[in-house]
């Protein structure tokens, strides 16, 4: 007689292979990730558009931030600030980066790949924060925090655009599944 034990799976169960196909949908704890993706991504996009000449009044300029940065990386830095052509790509990305990432989260489109470059983004402020006179969990590292996890739970399901977005046909490739969210 042979006694094998059955196995089951949960429906919280989540294994590497799955990690994509969890679903918060109609949850609380799905709306909460909606509220959370909203306010990051506000937070995002007036950060940006308030570095738009037009709205400051003058052309975002990053160079003093980065050659004042007291971190690790502040070789880095000070190589950027230096450096024509990266200075002037930097002060363009940051503006343009931090508004698209926000308008992305608010309207809940490619919320996987939007979280992605706002966590690149947050790593080199906490980087270039790196005084740390408060601690080593600061708002920039909170800030990462709220970017990997809208990113881990696909925030852009609930209440967004990619739950539209993933219904059509080139949205059935797990790459695309990387991206949207």
């Amino acid at each position: 007689m042979s006694t094998t034990t059955p196995t089951t799976r949960t429906a919280t169960e989540t294994t590497f292979g799955n990690v994509l196909d969890f679903d918060l949908q109609g949850t609380l704890a799905g709306y909460w990730i909606a509220v959370l993706r909203v306010i990051t991504g506000y937070w995002f996009l007036h950060a940006g558009f308030t570095k738009f000449s037009f709205v400051a009044g003058e052309p975002f300029d990053a160079s003093g931030y980065l050659l004042n940065a007291s971190s690790p990386i502040s070789g880095l830095f000070s190589w950027v600030a230096t450096t024509p052509w990266m200075l002037e790509f930097t002060n363009l990305a940051i503006p343009a980066g931090e508004f698209l990432i926000g308008l992305g989260l608010i309207v809940g489109a490619l919320v996987r790949l939007a979280s992605f470059f706002g966590g690149v983004l947050m790593v080199f402020f906490y980087l270039g924060n790196a005084n740390w006179a408060h601690g080593f969990v600061n708002g920039d590292l909170m800030g990462l925090m709220l970017f990997v996890t809208l990113a881990t739970l696909g925030a852009g399901r609930i209440l967004g655009l990619d739950a539209y977005i993933e219904k059509l046909d080139f949205a059935k490739t797990r790459a695309a599944k990387f991206l949207l969210g």
